[in-house]
């Protein structure tokens, strides 16, 4: 321990300890964080409605397991495509104003969804919720890398993309209910005013840090003296296309992907899967769904937690991301085991086991672009670029698993499949991901993609 002490040999106040928690300075950013965390959850309910209602969707409009892989995943292809625009966005005109218009579009047009009379406009609106919550995770990341120091970033990561994993788990029982008793029209409505809800909260109580109200002096240089030197003041203009030159950004990307393939397998094609499998009614699955979800929720907060830590104890950034990234992914391809569980019980043991560790992961995922930005104007953007290879998964997941379970008429292809895409991205995040540090523009290529 260093410090200065009493007369008695008692630490003072400015006595360090590199493992200590935060000091008691204010509150005010894990407000800023809880109103994320909402917002996110809210995101994730409004685009896992189409899931937990699609049996019933399927009877009204005949749907086959293809069509219905399509539809899911026409969500992301506009999702992922929005994702470089809207860190884009989020660096232009700062998380305030495009997290605001961006929950009034996906609030609106998951609202609209429950007008649909056929497929045709199902796949229309699901593309259009697609582009509206495209600057969500940007703008989450870039409300980090403001609101926090780097002993705290993972954590707070944590939290948002926990939302997630709430919003995933909530919509379950929650549009199963509404459904059940109004019909599947009336789940997309209530879903879609909850997201215009939430917009207008945000407007009212988000500022950046030096310009909110609420916060005092303390917390905001604890703010301030926890941020590394990307959190300057931007001295140089960076082009996009000057970040690809980066192994770092390219490793960041394929890793997400792997890590997105297995997340989205939850949020599409996991409701099926059980229903299915287990001939499992409606209400029913509303609890025992669940079971995953919490799962991640609980994984999320110890991946932050691990991470940072690791960081504080001294740590380099790079080993304490690492450890969570690599034994994250490891652990979330134990997906595969539910192929050869013989009861519901031992199967969603094995997926809450998966989804525990992804999110364990995720959480370290996301604390990477603050990491590595090389100026505080480039979070979103990195953020952006990452999140877009990791939901091409998106696009990729429910269309590939949809169609090896259409044609092999299981789902035991689809879960080894999701098993191995695991293993692969641990393999990523070990062996190619670099030094986790602000990226260097003056670096010569050479250097920087070897």
């Amino acid at each position: 321990m260093t410090g200065t002490r009493t007369a008695d040999g008692t630490p003072t106040a400015d006595a360090k300890t590199p493992a200590a928690g935060p000091p008691r300075v204010g509150r005010v950013r894990f407000a800023v964080l809880g109103l994320l965390f909402v917002g996110i959850t809210i995101n994730y309910i409004d685009r896992a409605a189409l899931s937990v209602s699609l049996p019933h969707i399927s009877e009204d409009f005949h749907i086959s397991p293809a069509l219905a892989g399509t539809i899911m995943s026409a969500f992301f292809w506009t999702y992922a495509f929005g994702q470089m625009p809207g860190g884009w966005l989020a660096d232009r005109f700062g998380p305030r104003v495009t997290l605001f218009f961006a929950s009034l579009w996906w609030g609106v047009a998951t609202a609209l969804m429950g007008l649909a009379r056929g497929t045709g406009l199902l796949l229309a609106l699901r593309m259009v919720l697609g582009l509206g919550e495209a600057p969500s995770f940007p703008s989450s990341a870039k409300v980090v890398s403001r609101w926090f120091p780097k002993t705290e970033r993972s954590f707070a990561s944590a939290t948002f993309n926990n939302g997630n994993a709430v919003g995933g788990a909530l919509s379950i029982p929650l549009v199963a209910i509404v459904v059940g008793a109004f019909g599947w029209r009336a789940a997309f409505a209530i879903a879609g005013g909850l997201g215009v809800v939430w917009a207008f909260g945000w407007w009212l109580y988000y500022r950046d840090p030096e310009r909110h109200g609420q916060l005092t002096k303390p917390e905001l240089e604890y703010i301030k003296a926890g941020q590394d030197s990307t959190d300057a003041p931007e001295q140089t203009e960076v082009r996009w296309r000057d970040l690809f030159r980066f192994r770092l950004v390219w490793a960041m990307m394929l890793g997400f992907f792997c890590v997105n393939f297995v997340a989205y397998f939850f949020i599409t094609w996991f409701p099926s899967y059980l229903v299915e499998t287990y001939h499992l009614s409606t209400m029913k699955f509303g609890f025992l769904g669940m079971v995953p979800g919490l799962a991640s929720m609980v994984g999320g907060w110890c991946g932050g937690l691990v991470s940072d830590w690791l960081v504080r104890r001294g740590t380099p950034v790079t080993k304490a991301r690492k450890v969570c990234l690599v034994g994250g992914l490891l652990g979330t391809s134990v997906i595969a085991l539910a192929v050869v569980s013989p009861s519901v019980g031992m199967a969603l043991t094995a997926l809450s086991a998966s989804y525990f560790c992804s999110t364990f992961a995720a959480a370290s995922v996301w604390a990477l672009p603050g990491d590595i930005a090389p100026t505080p104007g480039h979070v979103g953007s990195i953020a952006g670029i990452q999140n877009t290879a990791g939901n091409i998964a998106g696009i990729v997941s429910p269309l590939l698993l949809g169609v090896l379970m259409g044609s092999s008429g299981s789902f035991f292809v689809p879960l080894i499949t999701a098993g191995c895409v695991a293993l692969l991205g641990a393999v990523t995040y070990a062996f190619l991901l670099p030094a986790v540090e602000p990226l260097r523009l003056d670096r010569q290529p050479s250097r920087t993609m070897g």
